[in-house]
């Protein structure tokens, strides 16, 4: 279907009548919203495992490992604490404010909020946002990507199921219906996507002042560091996995990797044997390895590796009619080239070599680029990682680990800068979509006339101790 701005323009009148009769702000019918919710993926889960297939060429087990399970996990969490989140907060007002000395905070709901989500993970980054959004109290328009078209039909299906279109509707149609969309009036925009289009979204959404947070992957890619002391066989099995989890078109997977020259020769012999044993000799013969999302996709990748051809020392190879490109190991490759200086987004891993004594200016050099999404560094020296966590600026990451950070309850996900602004999941999704509301509670006697003119002649001593006293 193709919308017009007037379609657009009618749903989103719609559902701020809706907003505006009062029936989100209940916390109970909120949590039946998200049980609904629930229900309705687990009814559909073959649905939507038929259609990443179709789509990203997904297995079920990654199907469930990267996009079905983390939403129930999401809408659990979301459940079971929202009554906690929404309670209002309670201060003390301080003896300035005497005597009305009761202030509270109300979580309160943005209103009318828009939801632009990527092919890459359709139904977690689509549904995931659209439970925090529910969680806040407020209505949801999704604008699903055109690339993931299985997906997208599917959710469409489900969504108009389970809702009413004045409270959740979802919208497909690519980068003119997003534009419409972009064009109207919301309270609250959620989007994830590239960099490029984010400024696009932040331009539009400046029109109405309307509050923004952005899920993006980074200019330049996240790093992944492995010291000359690090477990070279476990590190070398877990960036293997992650590179091949989804043919690499993760926001947060590995887009290169500085490896200490002092091991890098070992480093790439078991990189080479992990990728054998988890994909098989022939990845593009294995019906597991999924798929880029479009032929101009594949294209883009397969031209990059081209330009870097004499230097690939692992697969290198791909299929334009099925999509799928091997993973694909490029080395050497100096940290200035073009290649370490964007996000690749797909099966394509250079490989820097670096002397471990230089390791403080290869983190000066990551640092002085755009903040990425994610970093991973391998090492046994706990103390110098933790300090490097510490002072890089990044969205998240893991010491001799990858990406499961993403999966821990309770902690916020998300970048700053060129791979983000604002954060979610859990109780971070409920803050997200919802503006504290500070209210004191005033009293009719016994108040002051502390604040009160006048401020001069016999009172200007006496109501300047006091404040001084009061302000210590």
């Amino acid at each position: 279907m193709s919308y017009t701005e007037t379609q657009i323009q009618s749903v989103v009148s719609a559902q701020r009548i809706f907003f505006n009769s009062g029936a989100t702000l209940d916390i109970n019918w909120r949590i039946q919203q998200l049980k609904k919710l629930k229900a309705a993926v687990l009814a559909h889960e073959s649905e939507f495992e038929d259609a990443l297939h179709e789509d990203l060429g997904r297995s079920k087990v990654e199907a469930y490992l990267c996009d079905i399970g983390p939403v129930i996990v999401e809408i659990n969490e979301t459940m079971a604490g929202l009554k906690k989140w929404a309670r209002p907060e309670l201060h003390f007002s301080g003896l300035l404010c005497f005597p009305s000395i009761f202030t509270r905070v109300y979580k309160m709901p943005y209103g009318v909020s828009l939801i632009i989500s990527p092919f890459n993970f359709p139904i977690l980054l689509t549904l995931g946002v659209l439970a925090a959004s529910i969680a806040g109290g407020n209505t949801a328009v999704i604008k699903a990507s055109a690339k993931s078209k299985a997906c997208t039909a599917v959710l469409k299906k489900i969504i108009s199921e389970v809702f009413e279109p004045e409270y959740v509707t979802l919208i497909d149609g690519g980068h003119d219906v997003a534009d419409i969309c972009l064009g109207q009036r919301f309270d609250k925009i959620f989007y994830t996507g590239s960099p490029a289009v984010g400024k696009h979204v932040l331009a539009e959404a400046a029109k109405n002042l309307t509050p923004v947070a952005l899920e993006l992957g980074g200019e330049t890619g996240n790093w992944c560091v492995v010291r000359k002391d690090a477990d070279l066989k476990d590190a070398a099995r877990k960036i293997a996995f992650f590179k091949l989890c989804n043919a690499g078109q993760i926001c947060i997977n590995i887009n290169q990797i500085a490896v200490a020259e002092e091991v890098v020769e070992d480093f790439l012999k078991e990189l080479k044997a992990e990728f054998t044993r988890q994909i098989g000799e022939n990845p593009l013969a294995n019906p597991d390895y999924p798929k880029l999302i479009t032929e101009a996709a594949y294209d883009k990748c397969a031209n990059e590796a081209e330009q870097y051809r004499e230097r690939i020392v692992f697969g290198g190879n791909g299929h334009r009619e099925s999509r799928r490109y091997a993973p694909t190991i490029i080395y050497p490759v100096a940290i200035d080239e073009p290649i370490v200086q964007h996000e690749l987004f797909c099966p394509l891993l250079p490989i820097v070599p670096y002397k471990d004594s230089d390791i403080e200016n290869v983190m000066n050099v990551i640092a002085q680029r755009e903040h990425p999404l994610a970093m991973y560094l391998f090492t046994k020296n706990r103390r110098w990682a933790r300090r490097t966590m510490r002072t890089q600026q990044f969205g998240g990451g893991c010491i001799n680990e990858v990406c499961i950070h993403l999966m821990v309850k309770g902690v916020p996900f998300n970048g700053t800068g060129h791979s983000g602004m604002g954060a979610y999941h859990g109780e971070w999704g409920f803050r997200e979509f919802t503006h504290p509301q500070t209210v004191l509670m005033g009293k009719t006697c016994c108040n002051l006339s502390l604040r009160e003119h006048p401020y001069s002649g016999n009172s200007e001593k006496q109501k300047l101790n006091f404040l001084r006293w009061f302000e210590r």
